[in-house]
């Protein structure tokens, strides 16, 4: 049975993030995943978790300074991203969170690289108890993103050696940067560690667009992909309102069944 995360960073995102974990776990949802939850106590965080007993699967790294998009492929910056690295493992420990995202940011060539390969290493060696993800970002969304592309980052993962190292899969990101999700999703499923929905090219709810994610659904069924699926989409309303997908998705492709 297919099974879902509401992502708190697009779903309730008006709300306080306790309220907002109490939203999703009265609408229906397995799980929840935010993106910056710092400015919110996380006593107040881990206390909705255990009420609503809903998991909450990861949470990001901070950004950095306005206009920018994540520190740790950033030459020169290496105190900056290991601080918010530890400052993100602390937060995960402190509410019970299983994942941390690691925000690559705008660079490119090979010093980016060697730098968000060391990057890794640290998070990965101070948080063997934590999945450590990067995701690839499409260049529309995030235009000089280090991270692009799938392959790209199973190769990191492959150089940096680390077990608790994963990829996060955003079909809508690799849809529009490399479509076959099929055959990505077979590929890449050993270093897999997230994966997230959204329509494309819209990134709204994922019951429309050029992306069907019944197929998806069934995909991941048949490799035996049993984690909640992050559904990281803009609402054009209420969230409340926007949840009719989680049901007719299911029952169209099987995987309520």
């Amino acid at each position: 049975m297919t099974r879902f995360s509401a992502n708190l960073g697009f779903l309730w995102a008006d709300l306080a993030l306790p309220d907002a974990i109490r939203a999703a776990q009265k609408a229906g949802f397995d799980a929840v995943e935010c993106h910056w939850p710092y400015d919110h106590d996380p006593k107040q965080v881990r206390a909705a978790l255990e009420e609503t007993g809903l998991p909450m699967l990861g949470l990001n790294t901070l950004r950095g300074n306005p206009g920018e998009n994540g520190l740790a492929a950033l030459p020169g910056r290496e105190a900056e991203a290991r601080a918010e690295i530890d400052r993100a493992i602390a937060y995960a420990r402190a509410i019970g969170c299983g994942a941390v995202h690691v925000m690559a940011g705008f660079a490119t060539g090979p010093d980016a690289e060697a730098t968000f390969l060391a990057n890794l290493d640290h998070a990965c060696r101070v948080a063997p108890d934590l999945t450590i993800l990067i995701e690839p970002l499409n260049r529309y969304d995030a235009p000089g993103y280090f991270l692009t592309g799938s392959d790209q980052a199973a190769a990191l993962i492959a150089q940096a050696g680390h077990p608790n190292l994963r990829l996060m899969f955003d079909c809508y990101h690799l849809q529009i940067m490399e479509g076959d999700l099929t055959r990505r999703l077979e590929r890449h499923l050993p270093v897999i560690g997230h994966i997230q929905i959204a329509s494309v090219p819209d990134r709204g709810r994922p019951d429309h667009g050029e992306l069907d994610y019944r197929h998806v659904f069934l995909t991941l069924e048949r490799l035996g992909w049993d984690c909640p699926l992050g559904a990281e989409y803009k609402c054009a309303g209420p969230a409340e309102d926007s949840l009719g997908w989680m049901t007719d998705l299911s029952r169209t492709s099987g995987a309520g069944e």
